[in-house]
């Protein structure tokens, strides 16, 4: 089930006034809301960041929600509710067909917002565990020269791409500095075994802007670090 402790909620929706509301609102229910009023700026935030639920108006500045809905199932399941003052039928067909899983007419009481939040939530969460748990925290694919964190993308240097990518190879198993070092291919022969310190110290600081709550990279005393995906 999802703790709603760390229940996180993000609102795409470009009246800032209703978006303020809704914040306010929900956040006395054990819920951290963040918003952007840009869709391309609600797309970003979903890849930087993990989100349990997503609230998204339709009627938005420069893409239309329902372009919205697809792009983010191209890459998501997380649950979508459509919070929207356009009364056609043919958006909310549209909006189910493309991968919503509700859909709230403007205006209403906030309290029913609380209410289709969580049963979405109960609804999916045990098959959002179940994947969690399939599927590796880590994944690497060396041809493409990718490292997926939980479904997302790391943006990495060539040499962080080297370090994280040899601690997912060795995961749940020390690695030595050393090692890191020496057989990086884009970390020069001569750098110091403090940079690996400093690697380190920058791939963890992109984890946690998607997972804040977790340590996943551990030092290991006299040796070096080790990558856990037991959290």
């Amino acid at each position: 089930m999802i703790n709603e402790e760390k229940m996180k909620i993000l609102i795409i929706e470009d009246d800032p006034e209703l978006a303020m509301v809704l914040k306010a609102y929900l956040e006395k229910y054990a819920m951290e809301v963040e918003s952007a009023e840009d869709p391309y700026l609600g797309l970003s935030m979903l890849t930087q960041k993990r989100y349990d639920l997503v609230i998204l108006d339709l009627t938005l500045p420069g893409m239309d929600g329902l372009e919205v809905i697809e792009r983010i199932r191209k890459d998501s399941d997380i649950p979508i509710i459509i919070s929207s003052a356009r009364d056609d039928i043919t958006d909310k067909v549209i909006g189910m067909e493309r991968g919503a899983d509700d859909y709230m007419p403007k205006p209403y009481d906030p309290r029913e917002l609380v209410t289709r939040i969580r049963t979405i939530l109960r609804r999916t969460g045990a098959r959002r565990e179940k994947s969690e748990k399939s599927e590796p925290i880590f994944s690497l694919d060396k041809q493409r020269h990718v490292i997926l964190f939980r479904g997302v993308p790391l943006e990495l240097t060539a040499a962080e791409f080297d370090v994280l990518a040899m601690l997912i190879e060795h995961m749940n198993g020390s690695v030595s500095r050393e090692q890191l070092l020496y057989e990086s291919e884009h970390i020069d022969d001569e750098s110091s075994i403090k940079n690996i310190d400093v690697i380190i110290s920058r791939i963890r600081h992109k984890i946690a802007a998607i997972d804040s709550v977790h340590s996943y990279i551990k030092p290991v005393r006299g040796v070096g670090y080790l990558l856990t995906d037991k959290v």
